[in-house]
């Protein structure tokens, strides 16, 4: 079997699994008593915030753990905007950020607050201009995550930090998927992660709120952990989480390396062997680990369960998996293909004969699930008959709307019309993108009886 989701969850590595089994006989008892037990655990609870911020970056006093990476995010978003009341409450994310910043943005707005979103581009990457644009007098405070945890994009971090210092305001960094590959670069204010993302146990988060930074922690007040996450500390999770950071940084800049000639091989070869793929995220600034694709015509839920009888396993950002039936807020926010969406992350260790198995295997799957979805041929094309046609597709999910187009797009003269009735969320995301890798004009979104009609004209 090979593990391709390590965005999602990394493997335990084994120095965390030695460190946590080791502190289970000596990190039990409480660090705030002054007994020989207490003292034990205390004097392992400070090493492991040593090696923390030492990783991060900051001071031992200014990091606090939590239990998990999401707590990070919403104590952190919390506290500083709190913190910052009498300036403002006015709130900057980006629009692919991970849902715990998006939560507490919606969160924000609900009790009275202003959020702006910053858009990205097709690569999933802001502008520091945007940010600079969006600063304003009332601003609390700002977000932007280092590395794009779907697609792998990272972001102007350095930059960005830059205009928010010059404007006094406060920069949160969501470093979840980043941390593990190196500190995060600039001068932000707030920085949160999760230890289960570099392959520390679950259920430890880390929150870094730098000295100066105005920051009132919510809830009813607690004594643990400068009162920025209330309750017990789970020591022996928090020793291991430590002793695996360290750890894969210490291996961080070969693996690096390494896996980042795996992915691009990725990268190169899917849209070699795999027609209509939509390969997505940044080129250049990019995580090592982490490629993502789009393939047209495939139902995404289909296709990671058939990868996976192939041992393999990946995750997706398509609406086909999601019991939601919306297509991922970052390929939403990119404009990219939803549909078949794979994400390939990487763990450290990846073998290069895995990559080639997954190379080997996968141009069958697709065509298979293509197949079965009855997808169009890609040489098959009717002669032209009408100069427009209209394709009822409502009540049928992704990708069956693109399906459907695909295959009458060639029954209309070149300047004719589909208009394709759908009441499937994707579909608004994922016509315009079909229309951009074939080539045709996508002319809009029009209201209908039911749903929505997305018209496109045929241009060759």
């Amino acid at each position: 079997m090979s593990y391709f989701d390590a965005a999602s969850a990394a493997p335990l590595h084994p120095v965390a699994r030695q460190a946590l089994q080791a502190s289970l006989d000596e990190g039990w008892a409480d660090p705030a008593r002054l007994y020989r037990e207490g003292r034990r655990a205390r004097l392992l609870l400070d090493a492991a915030r040593e090696a923390a911020a030492d990783a991060v970056g900051c001071r031992p006093d200014e990091l606090a753990f939590t239990t998990s990476g999401t707590r990070a995010v919403h104590a952190g978003i919390e506290g500083a905007l709190a913190g910052r009341r009498r300036v403002g409450r006015h709130l900057i994310v980006s629009s692919v950020e991970h849902s715990s910043v998006l939560h507490s943005a919606d969160a924000h707005e609900a009790a009275g607050g202003s959020v702006t979103l910053i858009e990205v581009d097709r690569g999933g990457r802001v502008s520091p201009s945007s940010y600079a644009e969006a600063l304003r007098p009332d601003t609390a405070l700002a977000c932007l995550q280092s590395a794009n945890h779907e697609v792998g994009t990272e972001q102007p971090v350095a930059e960005v930090a830059q205009m928010c210092q010059e404007s006094e305001v406060p920069l949160l960094v969501d470093a979840a998927q980043s941390l593990a590959w190196g500190r995060v670069p600039g001068g932000w204010s707030l920085l949160t992660a999760s230890a289960h993302k570099w392959g520390g146990p679950s259920g430890v988060g880390l929150l870094a709120v730098r000295k100066g930074v105005r920051f009132a922690p919510q809830g009813p007040a607690d004594e643990r952990e400068s009162g920025r996450a209330p309750g017990f500390e789970n020591i022996p999770a928090i020793v291991a989480a430590a002793a695996s950071l360290r750890a894969v940084r210490a291996e961080a800049e070969e693996e690096a390396v390494r896996l980042r000639g795996l992915t691009e091989r990725i990268r190169a070869r899917v849209p070699a062997i795999v027609p209509d793929v939509e390969v997505v995220g940044d080129a250049v600034h990019r995580l090592p680990g982490i490629v993502t694709f789009s393939c047209l015509y495939v139902d995404g839920e289909t296709l990671l369960h058939e990868l996976d009888r192939a041992d393999f396993s990946v995750s997706s950002g398509s609406s086909c998996t999601s019991s939601t039936l919306t297509p991922s807020h970052v390929l939403k926010a990119m404009g990219v293909l939803s549909e078949g969406n794979v994400r390939v992350s990487l763990p450290p260790g990846t073998a290069a004969e895995d990559v080639d198995r997954f190379l080997s295997v996968l141009p069958g799957v697709v065509s298979g699930v293509r197949e079965r979805l009855g997808a169009p041929g890609a040489a098959t094309r009717a002669p032209a008959s009408a100069d427009s046609l209209v394709v009822d597709a409502l009540g049928r999910r992704c990708p069956i709307p693109v399906i459907e187009l695909a295959k009458v797009i060639g029954d209309v003269p070149v300047g004719g019309t589909v208009r394709v009735l759908s009441d499937d969320e994707a579909a608004r995301l994922d016509i315009p993108a079909w229309c951009e890798m074939r080539g045709q004009e996508f002319v809009g979104e029009e209201p209908a009886d039911q749903g929505s009609a997305y018209v496109v004209r045929r241009l060759s």
